[in-house]
């Protein structure tokens, strides 16, 4: 025998069986994004490494050790999208939407790829909800973009996720600060893990978020940001703060928050729970004014975030929330003989095209095995069409759960009479609940 192919590490299959799960959670966040005016993006799966290299920045993890870069035949250095501001961002520029009249909202469902070690709620290919605004500096937008995080975990029923925010300011103050950042972290090299001594000099802010419990400890001395943020971007996040306090949105200032990616600048924010262990950000972002103009665009303040679909999913299950079945058939028709199947061919499309499920065979099975087929599939009637019903021009529609039979005709009638059927049935069912 063969040996089965499997899936590659740090993967993993949605399979038709959860696949609603995605369905739900996507669907909310398509409506809400709709309400609040964002229309969709869709970017290749694949770009070419530099534009992660000049926007994502040289110097962070992601650039240096996480990416998926290969050669094509061509010579050019294509990557893997290991996030999705920067392809959003390309589009962005490339296709001129800056000229539809500013600012532009999109959003955005893609995979992501980053080769680090897989874990709960963290994979090599994982996949993102993103939202990004370009074209607008005002605190409000800041705001706002908060609120469609916190309007979807609402709409998902999601409970103990702490809001957290913080500023990093901008390129010229957050120089001072990483030069307070270096001088303070010289004086314990001798203590610092092999990873944040090569992050001090290139990206020092990275050393507030290392998992070592040694740096952690060390980290919780060091300066803050806020401390060394200048007027106007104090101004800006007091203003973020007005706005989510007429919101109601409940926050925590977390000077400790830095970013990964060398984009963001002044407003950046988490949404964390403690139930899904230490990879508890569910979703993160900011505002990344600079990055347009990285990219080789004019100055484009913008700002957006990304939500991790699989730890989402995996907070829901941990919270104990009840993502509705999606619906079963409605109905199984099988037919006996040639002429029956024909007939049962028809009936099913009449009941589809009206947007209910129907089902027939299409395996060549016997009537035994397509009804322990049609009870497996849950479906809510069967009818059995053989020589007789034909001749009948009539047959019987049995309810799967209660054995009750009715009727129907197999001419221009039987739509009619299989509708009030349903019908009676789902009123019956509403009656049921009601007592």
């Amino acid at each position: 025998m063969a040996i089965i192919t499997r899936k590659i590490k740090g993967t993993e299959d949605v399979l038709p069986s959860d696949s609603y799960k995605w369905q739900f959670v996507e669907d909310i966040m398509r409506k809400e994004a709709s309400v609040f005016g964002y229309k969709e993006i869709r970017t290749p799966v694949f770009e070419h490494t530099e534009l992660f290299s000049r926007g994502v920045g040289e110097t962070t993890d992601v650039v240096q050790k996480e990416m998926y870069t290969f050669s094509t035949k061509g010579d050019d250095s294509i990557t893997l999208r290991p996030e999705g501001t920067a392809g959003a961002a390309r589009a962005f520029l490339e296709h001129g939407l800056y000229n539809d009249g500013l600012p532009i909202k999109a959003y955005y469902f893609t995979s992501c790829y980053r080769y680090e070690k897989p874990q709960a709620g963290r994979q090599r290919e994982f996949h993102q909800f993103g939202l990004e605004i370009f074209g607008t500096a005002a605190p409000s937008a800041d705001a706002e973009l908060i609120s469609i995080g916190k309007a979807i975990f609402d709409r998902l029923n999601i409970k103990n996720l702490q809001l957290e925010i913080n500023s990093i300011g901008c390129p010229t103050c957050r120089a001072e600060y990483q030069k307070a950042l270096i001088e303070y972290f010289n004086q314990y090299k001798e203590e610092l893990c092999p990873t944040c001594l090569a992050r001090l000099e290139r990206n020092p802010m990275r050393l507030l978020d290392c998992k070592s419990p040694v740096c952690s400890k060390i980290a919780e001395s060091a300066p803050t940001v806020l401390e060394y943020i200048c007027n106007d971007c104090k101004v800006h996040f007091e203003a973020v703060k007005k706005y989510l306090d007429s919101l109601k949105i409940e926050y925590k200032i977390n000077p400790k928050i830095v970013r990964g990616l060398d984009y963001y600048t002044r407003t950046v924010f988490e949404f964390v729970s403690q139930d899904i262990g230490a990879q508890g950000t569910v979703c993160g972002g900011g505002r990344y004014d600079g990055l347009i103009e990285e990219l080789g665009g004019t100055h484009t303040p913008s700002l957006g975030f990304g939500l991790g679909m699989e730890r989402l999913l995996l907070l829901m299950e941990k919270q104990g929330i009840e993502i509705p079945l999606p619906p079963s058939c409605d109905i199984y028709i099988a037919g006996l003989g040639e002429q029956a199947e024909l007939k049962a061919f028809d009936l099913i499309k009449q009941i589809r095209q009206s947007s209910l499920i129907a089902e027939g065979d299409i395996a060549g099975k016997g009537l035994k095995a397509q009804m322990k087929y049609a009870d497996k599939i849950k479906a809510k009637f069967s009818m059995v069409i053989g020589d007789e019903e034909l001749i009948k021009n009539e047959a019987t529609m049995k309810n799967m759960q209660t054995g009750e039979k009715t009727t129907v005709r197999l001419d221009e009638q039987f739509f009619s009479d299989f509708f009030a059927a349903y019908i009676e049935n789902d009123s019956k069912s509403l009656l049921d609940m009601i007592k």
